[in-house]
Parts: C-alpha cells; sequence; structure tokens
C-alpha cells in the first residue's frame, strides 16, 4: 500500500479478522517503512505491540506519535494520512476497525 511518490518499502498488512462486524489487521513496518496515503472507512483502535515512533502525513501537515506497546487509542472515522515508522526498529500494531451496522430492533 506504500505511495508510489515514495521511496519507502510498504508496511506489511495482515488480515486476522474480517467479517461483517471488525476488521482486525496486524501492521509491520520495518524502519522508514509507510502504509501509504489513505482514509479510515469506520472508527477503528490501534493496539501497538511494540515500542515506537509514528510519523503521520496527514493533509494538514506531519506529526509524530510515540506509541507505548499495550497503550490502545480510538480514532473516529475520516482520519487521511500515511502513516511511517519514524524510528530505528521493527514496530508492530494491531488495528480493529468497528464496520457500521444496525443495532438490532431498528
Amino acid at each position: 500500500m506504500a505511495d508510489e511518490n515514495t521511496d519507502r518499502a510498504s508496511a506489511i498488512a495482515t488480515i486476522q479478522v474480517d467479517n461483517d462486524r471488525v476488521r482486525v489487521v496486524e501492521w509491520a513496518f520495518t524502519p522508514g517503512a509507510e502504509t501509504g496515503q489513505h482514509v479510515h472507512e469506520w472508527d477503528y483502535v490501534v493496539v501497538p505491540q511494540t515500542d515506537g515512533i509514528l510519523k503521520l502525513e496527514t493533509p494538514d501537515g506531519e506529526t509524530n506519535a510515540e506509541l507505548l506497546a499495550g497503550q490502545s487509542y480510538y480514532r473516529q472515522a475520516g482520519v487521511s494520512h500515511n502513516v511511517i515508522n519514524a524510528g530505528v526498529a521493527d514496530l508492530v500494531f494491531v488495528e480493529i476497525e468497528m464496520k457500521a451496522h444496525p443495532i438490532a430492533g431498528e
């Protein structure tokens, strides 16, 4: 999924679960690897498996975020970014996307 406009390696996405309610993907990054620019369709939670530093390229500019193993965070649908491992070690996180679905009885 790496952006064809960069020389960066692609992060490796391994789908662990994908059904009508949730998608769980493990993302593995070598130093400098990226996801490529993308927009999240659904709300999601990230669960870092390793410590590391991410560079986030967004329409508003670049920011860095520190990840700590086991310290999850939540984001709403609509996030647009390219995620890059800005550290010197491999980085892994699990991303859990919560697909929209009707509430029973509605």
